[in-house]
């Protein structure tokens, strides 16, 4: 399975590393790699996210650090399409509610 960046979610990788590396460079890696990790997790078991109500969107939290992925599943093209990637904090998406 291939994966696959929406504009929207390729900005918010990039947006949460720029906030991050504010703060703390080496703590802009550690979160970066955590949420490509789970990435490559979801490549390879693309159902272990949990279903929304947005009809095919799904939802994975990366463990150590909360972000959200939200992604959606081509089996046609055997993609798995980044939608999003939030942290709780930044509250919802809206797509979703």
């Amino acid at each position: 399975m291939k994966l696959r960046f929406t504009p929207r979610a390729a900005s918010d990788l990039v947006d949460i590393a720029e906030f991050i590396r504010r703060e703390s460079p080496r703590g802009a890696l550690r979160v970066r790699a955590s949420i490509l990790q789970s990435l490559e997790r979801l490549v390879a078991f693309p159902r272990m996210g949990r279903r929304q109500r947005t009809a095919g969107v799904r939802k994975f939290v990366a463990r150590r650090y909360g972000y959200v992925i939200y992604y959606s599943i081509d089996v046609v093209a055997d993609e798995l399409i980044v939608l999003s990637i939030r942290h709780p904090a930044q509250g919802r998406l809206a797509a979703d509610r």
